[in-house]
């Protein structure tokens, strides 16, 4: 009985999925949007209608959803990219992750909160959600210079970002030595990178042998699971690891056509699964719980977005038309944000509650609004553009 509740709750879901799909696209609402308010109506915050043990499905399949899409953002550093777009990519990522950090850590400590608190809670609000932003990219159909630096943007930021949170963590808890997390940084990221490119370069030279100039579904399955479970294993970043094996295959695999093009063929069914548990694991009360605080934090990080992204942006020589574009483009948080809370609230005990509670009110925040906001970004760009040619 249990198997067969499991099997139809999971047909139920892709079911209710391709509806929420089908309305996203009628309303030109972001189909994550709507899988998140979907999933919210289906968890423990709204109605209870999933079973209980669907709980226990959300870490294994965000695992190898978010891989694929670290793959896929992966292979938008290529050579050609960066040359186009790296001194923006990079200078925006590095201005929004410093500015984020303290602009909420300055407006939480002016309001009265500990300042070793208010710095923990800026480097954790550094976070985005590649997930959500690369699925509205995809979803938009939008291809431009604007798109493709937005990728590498949320490529590469929540790399920034955790080397931000380990320094803070280090200044705000030094009784522990600065090495303790300074080396964990150190061996999650570095590590990573090695092992991605362990799995890349062989990848990048056997994939795509057997059907010329285009890897395998197959292929592409056993690259991503193997990205995801050793990483898992040896406790590295699977996001960084799938990224640096994506970027690699795109860069050495000359014989590929598009390298790896059939992640995107399969990556919807776990997305679809993924955004609709992400949604149903939202706890709406921790919205409530710290009032004004919460509300703070949310205009701080919208307002820091927004400052740094504008600022990063002219040091980056974008285009004027996409300067006001990047801020409000990076507004989705979600799954890394948790992590490093989760590691704040161990190391500092006594503040654990309120690190969690407005970490998880923040991350149901900027879910639900991010991605319209991105999708609005990606369209006024878009239609600035158009304009411009029109024009000339």
């Amino acid at each position: 009985m249990d198997d067969g509740l499991v099997i139809t709750a999971l047909g139920a879901l892709f079911l209710a999925g391709l509806a929420a799909d089908q309305f996203g696209r009628a309303t030109r609402l972001p189909r994550v949007t709507v899988l998140l308010l979907l999933g919210l109506l289906f968890g423990q915050s709204g109605f209870g209608i999933l079973p209980e043990a669907s709980a226990d499905w959300f870490a294994p399949l965000s695992y190898i959803a978010l891989t694929m899409v670290a793959f896929l953002l992966g292979g938008e550093l290529t050579r050609e990219n960066l040359a186009r777009h790296g001194r923006a990519i990079f200078s925006i990522s590095l201005c929004v992750v410093a500015g984020t950090t303290v602009v909420v850590w300055a407006g939480l400590a002016l309001l009265g909160v500990d300042p070793g608190l208010a710095l923990l809670l800026g480097a954790i609000a550094t976070a985005t959600a590649p997930a959500a932003i690369s699925d509205v990219i995809h979803q938009s159909g939008i291809r431009n210079g604007f798109s493709e630096t937005l990728s590498g943007i949320v490529a590469i930021d929540d790399v920034w970002g955790l080397i931000m949170f380990s320094l803070c963590l280090a200044l705000v808890h030094p009784f522990n030595g600065w090495t303790e997390p300074l080396l964990a940084v150190g061996f999650d990221i570095g590590g990573a990178v090695l092992l991605g490119l362990a799995i890349g370069m062989p990848a990048a030279y056997l994939t795509g042998r057997l059907k010329p100039g285009e890897p395998l579904q197959t292929e592409a399955i056993g690259v991503v699971f193997i990205t995801a479970g050793v990483s898992l294993w040896m406790e590295m970043s699977f996001l960084v690891a799938g990224m640096t094996a994506g970027a690699v295959i795109a860069n050495f695999a000359q014989h590929h056509e598009r390298a790896f093009n059939e992640i995107e063929h399969i990556e919807w069914p776990f997305m679809l699964l993924f955004f609709l548990l992400a949604g149903a694991s939202l706890e709406l009360d921790a919205l409530w719980s710290l009032g004004w605080l919460t509300a703070a934090y949310v205009a701080l990080r919208i307002m820091s977005r927004l400052l740094a992204g504008e600022i990063g942006a002219r040091l980056g020589h974008v285009p004027v038309r996409e300067r006001h574009a990047y801020g409000p483009a990076l507004l989705p948080q979600a799954g890394v944000a948790v992590g490093m809370a989760l590691v704040a609230a161990e190391a500092i005990p006594q503040w654990d509650a309120t690190i969690m509670t407005l970490t998880v009110a923040a991350t149901v925040v900027f879910e639900i609004i991010g991605p319209p906001v991105t999708l609005m970004a990606l369209r006024y760009v878009d239609a600035e553009a158009t304009s411009a040619d029109r024009a000339d």
